[in-house]
């Protein structure tokens, strides 16, 4: 082996950071998701203290997706007409600002819930427009023989944040009450603008002779069109939909740490962030490999385990048991994504990449939030473990329907 290929042999689990701009999104990412996973979890807490309500807890979900389903998909379409990198600008803006503004309400004494979902509507609404932009520009901050490796460093940060932003937040929320968690995520989205500002990469997709975009009806239909005629873009956003809207138990999380396990506010930051845990070895795991073989395979193993480990999590009445089955669930989670969005990005045109990334947005973002009002409703009903498992049980459904149905996606395997 020559010297070069050492160098990248050695180099591999972290061969993404090599790129000045990805490096900069990624250290802007690290400040702002923690941030945001601190408000996430502050606003499950907020809301289950306010109102004792299983299905108030659920319908966070519902507020959550009603605006990405209703602007993800011209956000598709702007990311693809404009400077995406421009476009971040404008919606990590409006995310500092709903965070400031809710944390503003609840210094003020705010007692009435809907302030929290008309905020967290606001913010889902920029993000509809934010994740499309941030996940059409990563490929062009990276060659594409770095981009799985991108791929798994990015979910590295975020698991990372989903183990620092819940804890943190629930030392927060144990001494000091929501108001403060919010603040800090405010000020966190200052980091991934100054990281926007300082990137010499431009935001713009570069086109081919008879490649264009515009804002019109014809460029929704164009990218609609792409996904609807790629059966393994279709086949993995279809699958991870009914898996993450059976199986999430996120929603409940507030339910299992005060009236299951009895570990108060602290232990709910640390069941929030056990998943991370898993999350964040997978993904090192992940980068470490780079480009794997039976990606389509590895899929679907991957979300089996994701819908065994839900059940048992949702029976288990043992504090340790409980994170562990958590931490498996977040750790094929993360195997799942790692592949799905690699696969994805990989076969999707430059100059279509912000369309597609909405539609998936739909499925991947819908899934998990449609996912919590359904294990809200469900909770209500028959309780939170019997829900949760249930949800586990389901996906191992849709698991065994994707064997027999979903063959592009079985026998899936890169070229590269």
């Amino acid at each position: 082996m020559s010297n070069a290929q050492n160098a990248q042999a050695r180099s591999s689990s972290f061969s993404a950071l090599r790129h000045r701009d990805f490096r900069l999104l990624w250290a802007g990412q690290i400040v702002s998701l923690t941030g945001s996973q601190m408000q996430l979890a502050a606003i499950n807490w907020h809301i289950y203290i306010l109102t004792h309500s299983k299905l108030a807890l659920g319908a966070v979900g519902l507020v959550r997706v009603l605006p990405i389903v209703f602007c993800s998909l011209i956000g598709g379409v702007l990311a693809d007409v404009f400077d995406r990198r421009r476009l971040m600008l404008v919606t990590q803006t409006v995310m500092l600002l709903s965070a400031g503004a809710l944390a503003a309400l609840t210094a003020s004494g705010m007692e009435s819930i809907w302030p929290i979902y008309l905020l967290t509507a606001v913010a889902a609404a920029a993000t509809a427009f934010d994740n499309p932009a941030r996940q059409a520009l990563l490929p062009m901050l990276v060659p594409a023989r770095d981009f799985p490796n991108a791929v798994s460093l990015g979910l590295v940060v975020f698991q990372l944040s989903m183990i620092g932003g819940p804890a943190l937040a629930g030392l927060i929320l144990s001494e000091y009450g929501p108001a403060l968690v919010y603040a800090i995520n405010a000020a966190s989205f200052l980091a991934v603008i100054i990281s926007l500002l300082l990137m010499r990469t431009s935001g713009r997709a570069e086109r081919g002779e008879n490649e264009t975009a515009s804002l019109s009806f014809a460029a929704l239909r164009e990218g609609l069109s792409f996904v609807w005629r790629t059966p393994i873009i279709v086949q993995t956003m279809t699958l991870d939909f009914v898996a993450t809207f059976f199986a999430s138990a996120t929603a409940l999380l507030p339910v299992f740490a005060a009236d299951i396990l009895h570990v108060g506010a602290r232990g709910f930051g640390i069941l929030a962030s056990s998943p991370a845990i898993g999350a964040v070895v997978a993904g090192l795991v992940m980068a470490r490999l780079g480009n794997v073989r039976r990606q389509g395979a590895i899929i679907i193993a991957s979300i089996a385990v994701y819908g065994a480990a839900t059940i048992a999590f949702g029976l288990s009445h043992v504090f340790w048991l409980s994170m562990l089955m958590l931490a498996l669930v977040g750790a094929a989670d993360t195997v799942s994504t790692v592949l799905r969005q690699t696969i994805r990005q990989l076969v999707t045109p430059n100059y279509l990449r912000g369309r597609m990334t909405s539609v998936n947005m739909i499925f991947f973002m819908g899934g998990p939030q449609l996912g919590e009002l359904e294990a809200g409703a469900l909770a209500a009903a028959i309780g939170a473990p019997l829900s949760v498992a249930t949800g586990g049980i389901g996906c191992l459904i849709a698991v065994a329907l994707s064997i027999m149905w979903a063959r592009n996606l079985l026998n899936y395997e890169s070229q590269s």
